[in-house]
């Protein structure tokens, strides 16, 4: 029987001697418990999405220090003495040149024993590489890293030759150890299998290395995706993955961990626990010249519903953005509503009250409603609390510029100035956030937040150097329904009470921007968010992305409720416009934002923090343009408009 370590743990991208002084603590740990192998996540030391940190020679040079030293870990004296390790790095050959023109670079893994890293049996190398380098979404492994498959087609080998387990002495027996980094898992889309290749070649365990960010049901599919492959094989699995937040400038990942543990029947012997580290071990047994995972000595973790998930993801996600900033005061505005209501719940379960400060900034169209709503939440939350009004301030902008006559010093040009409607509204959401909100948060020692959700972002509803201003957009990536939603799971699970006010809940969400937008009389936003949450969703987030062709064709079928999955009962789409001429105004009104003038709101955002299968940011990447239509649409729309 062999002991089998999987370590989940913290990994700080683009910090080396920080993750690689953690792994030796962690080799002395498993040692100290008996154990015979550690499998750390892929890409331990230099972390995951680090941009074009990779570029940096210096940078690489320090990645492979620390390599060096978790071998050396393992020689007798070492803190990993007797130990097998494996672990995921970058492995530089500098003397090849990759297809960017700089020193050849692979997403790697290396397996060490006794003081010496073991030679990989396919390669001929102290290392084993990626084979499958993800491009989609926020991945863009190929920017930066040579493959397996690339490999193979350079030097005229075939793929499967490269492609080998590791023989390893684990409790005084050689077992053959298959090792594959994270996407090499979910083969299913490509045309080459590395994990079934390794499979197929007599594993007595299979070893997942995965630095995988979180998003909503991806471990529910992994699960499912892994388990069958795990059966197919007939080989246990254990499948490491990192804990942390990384990001890639525009968009904030959590990275979850939930390592788990595949019996060779495919089912589920452990599962860890979601954002905590744990060195975790596992009894690998055989029967004659066949192995297995030994039957689970403990509960897995609990799964939790979606919204608990999400929940947990923000919650790690904000806390480890401040800390890795260096900020740990922020400054919120709350103006009655769910948005700010929830955001401020969130920060307010991270940071001591002292540290977090709610400011509502009414002018002459707030109500007393949404007022009192903001003091009661802060009362509930019990934080710092002011009340700034901006009535005169926004005074002062339209004295100053309305009526204002400007002309070239040479007479010949004139620009006449009028601020009037929706300028005037801006003017006020400009105030509250560059003027008061970043006065307060300079003066308090901390940041500001941005309070939109992903509705609000898909249509830029939301103004520019305004409330789209902040250091980071934490629930930008939460359709309204979902912000709701969240709202009620932060009373009745993580306070116990109704610290976001029941009114809150109730009142018609409204920017109180203008006379035509009051609570009290039940005039709120433009959008209606049960029916724009899921056109917007069909637009950004649907696996076969819509566009106003398909939303015409399947509202001309009368399949549109069902295509977005409204429920008629509730929101019926063919009720809630008056005729065909106003449903399409509105379909065409907010695809000109989502495609025109939000676009760019985007580019200027702050970082949104992902949960959803496509966030905003570096992973529902967009080009600044204008809207496109098909020829097929006008088409759809001409007939469909002809028609009595």
């Amino acid at each position: 029987m062999a002991k089998l370590a999987v370590a989940q743990f913290q990994v700080f991208p683009g910090e080396p001697a920080r993750n690689g002084a953690r792994m030796l603590e962690i080799l002395a740990e498993a040692r100290g418990r008996g154990a015979h192998l550690v499998a750390f996540p892929e890409l331990s030391i230099p972390g995951y999405l680090l941009g074009d940190m990779w570029e940096r020679p210096a940078f690489l040079r320090e990645c492979e220090t620390w390599a060096g030293r978790i071998v050396e870990a393992t020689a007798p004296g070492g803190p990993g003495e007797g130990l097998a390790v494996v672990f995921g790095t970058v492995v530089t050959e500098w003397e090849a040149k990759g297809e960017d023109g700089r020193p050849r670079k692979y997403n790697g893994y290396i397996a060490a024993q006794g003081g010496r890293a073991l030679r990989h049996p396919g390669l001929g190398k102290p290392y084993g590489i990626k084979t499958l380098l993800p491009n989609y979404r926020e991945f863009e492994e190929p920017r930066h890293f040579q493959d397996a498959r690339k490999l193979a087609l350079e030097t005229g080998r075939s793929l499967d030759s490269l492609l080998e387990p590791i023989d390893m002495d684990l409790a005084g027996r050689s077992a053959r150890v298959g090792i594959v980094l994270c996407e090499d898992g979910w083969e299913d889309d490509y045309a080459h299998k590395p994990f079934s290749i390794l499979g197929g070649k007599g594993c007595d365990v299979l070893l997942n290395l995965s630095c995988s960010p979180f998003t909503q049901g991806k471990n529910a599919k992994r699960n499912r995706v892994f388990s069958a492959k795990v059966k197919a094989i007939g080989a246990p699995l254990l499948y490491v993955n990192a804990i942390g937040l990384q990001n890639n400038g525009k968009t904030l990942y959590t990275f979850d961990g939930r390592s788990t543990a595949y019996g060779a029947d495919g089912d589920i012997r452990c599962e860890l626990p979601a954002y905590a580290e744990e060195l975790a071990l596992f009894e690998l047994e055989w029967n004659g010249a066949k192995a297995d995972l030994a039957a689970a000595t403990r509960p897995a973790a609990k799964t939790g519903t979606a919204i608990s998930e999400v929940h947990r993801a923000l919650r790690f996600g904000a806390r480890a953005f401040l800390e890795s900033i260096g900020q740990d005061c922020v400054v919120l505005g709350i103006s009655g509503g769910i948005d700010s209501a929830v955001a401020a719940a969130l920060y307010a379960e991270i940071m001591p009250p002292q540290n977090l400060l709610l400011v509502n900034m009414p002018s002459r169209f707030n109500s007393a409603t949404t007022r009192n709503l903001s003091k009661e939440l802060a009362g509930n939350l019990g934080c710092l609390y002011t009340e700034i009004g901006i009535e005169e301030s926004v005074g002062l902008t339209h004295k100053q510029l309305d009526g204002l006559e400007i002309t070239s010093l040479d007479g010949k040009h004139f620009a006449p100035i009028s601020l009037a409607g929706f300028m005037m509204e801006n003017v006020q959401a400009r105030d509250r956030s560059s003027r008061i909100l970043a006065a307060l948060s300079a003066s308090f020692g901390g940041v500001f937040a941005c309070n939109a959700n992903k509705a609000e972002m898909t249509v830029g509803y939301s103004t520019l150097y305004g409330d789209l201003g902040g250091f980071l957009a934490l629930i930008g990536d939460l359709w309204k329904a979902e912000v709701y939603a969240l709202g009620r799971y932060l009373n009745a699970e993580i306070f116990g009470r109704a610290v976001i006010p029941e009114g809150i809940f109730t009142i018609v969400p409204s920017a109180e921007l203008s006379e035509s937008q009051s609570v009290d009389e039940g005039k709120g936003d433009p959008l209606h968010y049960p029916y724009h949450d899921r056109l917007f969703f069909s637009w950004v987030q649907r696996w076969n992305r819509a566009t106003p062709e398909e939303i015409l064709e399947w509202y001309a079928a009368g399949s549109l409720n069902a295509e977005l999955g409204l429920d008629p009962a509730v929101t019926d789409v063919y009720r809630l416009f008056p005729d065909k001429a106003a449903f399409i105004r509105d379909l065409e009104r907010w695809w000109n934002l989502y495609n025109g003038i939000a676009v760019a709101k985007r580019v200027q955002a702050p970082p949104i923090l992902a949960v959803s299968s496509r966030a905003f940011g570096f992973d529902h990447r967009e080009a600044l343009g204008k809207p496109f239509y098909p020829e097929r649409y006008l088409e759809l729309r001409a007939r469909l408009l002809a028609k009595p």
